[in-house]
């Protein structure tokens, strides 16, 4: 089994019965076991149209499926609470992103994993940092990593005794 992290939101109606209800369907996913699940929090929508506030968690969850397989049931699970997808970031009954799939890396036109916007999401960072800190701060280091690389042809000046180093001009 896989362990997957989820992101769980909702800013429509009954918002808690509509993530308990989600998670109570995933918890039916054949060979798929939920293991933790984070508070719920509320936040304030991030882009799209004005709308009301969100509802939001995260649940960890071991899993057989693939990421595909995975992908097609949560969006299955969103569409039988009522999620309709008719204005980008707009509101939903429902919202499940799969955030991590195990050490999973792809970048394909209907599935990125990790989330490309996961670490930029408070409504994220924060019950990820409840239920899984190890998680969390494993990919908040490796997204220092990639920031930390220099891109070529990048001269990097250092200091030397609190002094700033003559600038070198390129040809």
């Amino acid at each position: 089994m896989v362990t997957c992290y989820i992101a769980i939101g909702s800013n429509l109606g009954d918002r808690k019965q509509y993530i308990e209800s989600a998670i109570r369907r995933v918890r039916t996913l054949a060979n798929t076991k939920v293991r933790r699940v984070s508070r719920i929090i509320e936040t304030a929508p991030q882009g799209g149209p004005a709308q009301g506030a969100y509802l939001n968690a995260v649940f960890e969850i071991d899993t057989d499926l693939t990421p595909y397989q995975l992908l097609q049931e949560l969006q299955r699970i969103e569409t039988a609470l009522g999620r309709v997808r008719r204005i980008i970031d707009g509101p939903r009954t429902i919202d499940l992103d799969i955030l991590t799939y195990g050490d999973v890396i792809m970048s394909e036109p209907a599935l990125c994993i990790p989330h490309p916007r996961m670490l930029q999401r408070q409504f994220v960072l924060v019950p990820l940092g409840e239920i899984a800190p190890q998680v969390l701060a494993g990919l908040l280091k490796k997204r220092g990593a990639r920031k930390s690389k220099k891109a070529p042809g990048t001269v990097s000046r250092k200091r030397t005794h609190g002094k700033k180093s003559k600038k070198k001009r390129r040809p």
